[in-house]
């Protein structure tokens, strides 16, 4: 699935977030599964990826999980799958954030969802429309930081 775009939304009294209808439309559940994994993310956002994805992303190259992995990948393993948790979405395709993850972020109630490829990002909406402008003006230099990082592998 691709995302992309943004739209502005609200988060509820009782957490809960709608999931924009264009990216709901693009769902398969034989592919994406029945609901989404949420991570607080430490640049101050919500990351949001299919079931389908997030489990796919987890194998290991051989397909199979090791029971003792290395130092580096236990402590990445712990921390990012201790904070993800799976949201199952309501009749009215809403998902309910954790309060933690909105503490952790500093994600308050008026949100822009952001469509990043593979995954979606909530965003507090005054902290990204106060971006906008510099988040457009470094996109050469992104692109020309991956190209770099690309011809170098």
């Amino acid at each position: 699935m691709l995302f992309s775009g943004s739209t502005e939304h609200t988060i509820d009294g009782k957490l809960r977030l709608a999931i924009p209808a264009k990216y709901r439309n693009q769902w398969d559940p034989v592919r994406d599964g029945d609901a989404w994994f949420c991570i607080p993310w430490p640049s101050g956002h919500l990351r949001l990826f299919t079931e389908g994805l997030f489990k796919a992303a987890g194998q290991t190259e051989e397909g199979k999980p090791s029971l003792a992995p290395g130092e580096d990948e236990a402590g990445l393993e712990s921390t990012l799958y201790g904070f993800a948790e799976r949201l199952e979405m309501d009749a009215n395709g809403r998902i309910a954030i954790p309060k933690t993850h909105l503490q952790m972020t500093g994600v308050g109630n008026e949100v822009v969802i952001v469509g990043a490829r593979t995954r979606l990002e909530v965003h507090d909406r005054a902290k990204w429309n106060a971006s906008i402008q510099e988040r457009f003006l470094k996109l050469p230099d992104l692109v020309a930081k991956i190209h770099e990082k690309d011809r170098k592998n």
